[in-house]
């Protein structure tokens, strides 16, 4: 039977979310299978699942959730034995947010678990709320339960403390309708954080509203990587104020941020002609690969090579991604959103 501890039997203080550059002892991800949520096309999304885990292979253990049994059939078919596939359910393959974060109390690894609301009730899709739960059952990790919602795409750790989110999402009155105060007591107290580090808002059009990990990441310690605007970007007022809120801040060690400045994509339609939220910061850190989300952007080769200087232990692997982002209702996320690592 799966262990669940009581989070007020003890503070974050005992709680540690390691950084995502830290050794990994499994990587989590789903594969697409509710067509309905794809405009009735599992196939393009399909397909980049597949280029992330066989970009992620080589060094990592990748553990796939297939729902049912043409998604596991299909997936078979597809990767072969380059994952480990599992059963489960889920409502979609946002893991990031409906997923675990995994966290150290102690030696022990433990599996953080908050409430999911369909971002703010604008997806709420049977087995979101329960698949945390299952993740942490497969993982054999304890758990520890909290009664408020927070999804792990809307946070980003330095492993030191600090904690990087956006007023836009953590504010917001469809989650939890915090004040700022009440939000950084919550996040001292479930997530071990000394330090919160709040922009203001995320990029247009995000089903999200506004998670960090479109926006800033650390990439080490007191180092953070943002974007600058891209062509005819319609987040340039965004991307700039991001810049100088970040180059004003130090983290939980009082170390002033080092701020790195990548290519942002610019302007990014969807198949409807739409604005989408296409950001390249939405990279999964693994052991010995960063695998990064490119659109065909006339930056991106730039963006690729400014991430290999910041990461010089490591191959950055660019993957198209325009399939998991989607369009209009469909998709809205990338890499970094359907996947959750589970630290060595």
């Amino acid at each position: 039977m799966l262990e669940r501890l009581n989070p007020d039997s003890s503070t974050g203080h005992d709680v540690v979310v390691p950084a995502e550059w830290a050794p990994q002892k499994a990587i989590w991800t789903a594969w697409p299978a509710d067509a309905k949520e794809w405009n009735g096309d599992l196939e393009t999304p399909r397909r980049d699942v597949a280029a992330l885990i066989r970009a992620l292979s080589k060094d990592n253990r990748v553990r796939l959730l297939v729902n049912g049994a043409e998604a596991e059939a299909s997936a078979r078919a597809t990767i072969g034995g380059v994952a480990e596939i599992v059963q489960a359910r889920y409502g979609d393959i946002w893991l990031r947010d409906t997923g675990p974060i995994f966290a150290r109390s102690g030696k022990t690894t433990i599996a953080l678990r908050f409430r999911t609301n369909g971002w703010g009730g604008k997806f709420d899709l049977p087995d979101d709320a329960t698949v945390g739960d299952d993740i942490a059952r497969l993982a054999g990790t304890p758990m520890r339960q909290f009664e408020f919602v927070l999804e792990g795409g809307a946070i980003e750790h330095d492993g030191e403390g600090t904690i990087l989110t956006t007023r836009q999402t953590l504010l917001n009155a469809n989650r939890n309708a915090w004040r700022k105060d009440e939000a950084e007591a919550v996040l001292r107290d479930a997530l071990g954080a000394r330090k919160i580090i709040w922009i203001d808002e995320g990029l247009a059009n995000d089903h999200t509203d506004g998670h960090i990990d479109n926006l800033v990441r650390f990439v080490g310690p007191g180092r953070v990587v943002c974007q600058v605007p891209g062509r005819d970007d319609p987040n340039a007022d965004t991307l700039q104020a991001i810049g100088r809120t970040l180059e004003s801040a130090a983290d939980a060690s009082g170390r002033k941020l080092d701020v790195v400045r990548i290519p942002g994509v610019g302007l990014y339609r969807d198949a409807n002609g739409n604005v989408a939220p296409a950001s390249h910061l939405n990279f999964v850190i693994a052991n010995s690969v960063v695998v990064v989300p490119v659109y065909g952007a006339q930056t991106q080769d730039a963006a690729l090579n400014a991430l290999q200087a910041l990461f010089p232990d490591r191959k950055i692997i660019g993957v198209p991604s325009q399939g998991l982002l989607g369009c209009g209702d469909a998709g809205g996320g990338s890499f970094h959103c359907i996947t959750q690592q589970e630290p060595a």
